[in-house]
């Protein structure tokens, strides 16, 4: 048995005071996270010629603003926690060759954060799920979740249109049975079919949308070249 991940995505239905403390935990998610990176990046400018120093010294974490910053107490702790993870991760992909280097989250990035399942703190309840701080919120619950996934953590996020939805990771097991190879067909590259079939020959069903479309293009690009600037 091997474990597998799986998430089911719901839409979210949250009353006015309910969006109000989700605005405010996007925001202090979004300031944990430009916070912790100004930080490093300060200590890396700082120590950059004392390699041994500069691995003394001790990330951040968000714990450390809440007596600065008390607005960070209103918020669920475990999506401060995690925006701190996510900078790690983006660190380590930056390292590994993987990803360009961090950059500082603004007002006009995707609008998320991902709290963990600890102690029975999120499940259903009758059409709502129970979530940190957020206590009840009305979900639409088109699907059931097997009760042999376990769940991991809950990623909710809002659209620019001001939609609410809730993602939750779920862990499972599954038995990988491994499969025995009974026949091998190659596929040579054709212009006028995708491919040709090396047994009988056949040619795959292409639907040639661009041949389909010609006419139509044709017409527009008449348009668009009698059309001005402005």
């Amino acid at each position: 048995m091997t474990k597998q991940n799986k998430a089911f995505k719901f839409r979210l239905l949250p009353n006015k005071e309910q969006e109000v403390l989700l605005a405010k935990t996007f925001g202090c998610v979004r300031f944990v996270y430009n916070k912790i990176l100004s930080e490093r990046k300060d200590t890396y400018e700082k120590f950059k010629d004392d390699k041994e120093a500069l691995k003394k010294q001790k990330v951040p974490t968000p714990a450390k603003y809440k007596d600065e910053f008390p607005f960070l107490k209103e918020v669920d702790s475990l999506a401060l926690a995690n925006a701190q993870i996510n900078l790690q991760t983006a660190y380590k992909n930056f390292f590994e060759g993987n990803a360009e280097f961090p950059k500082f989250k603004n007002r006009k990035a995707k609008q998320s954060y991902t709290t963990n399942l600890v102690n029975g703190n999120i499940e259903w309840k009758d059409g709502h799920i129970k979530l940190p701080k957020l206590k009840l919120v009305k979900i639409k619950q088109h699907r059931e979740i097997p009760a042999d996934y376990k769940w991991k953590s809950c990623t909710i996020s809002k659209t620019k249109s001001g939609k609410y939805y809730l993602s939750i990771l779920t862990e499972y097991e599954k038995e990988i049975k491994p499969v025995s190879i009974q026949k091998v067909v190659g596929l040579d590259f054709a212009m006028d079919g995708l491919y040709v079939e090396s047994e009988q020959g056949k040619k795959a069903n292409y639907p040639r949308f661009y041949r389909q479309s010609l006419d139509k293009l044709a017409k527009e690009q008449r348009i668009l070249s009698s059309r001005k600037k402005g």
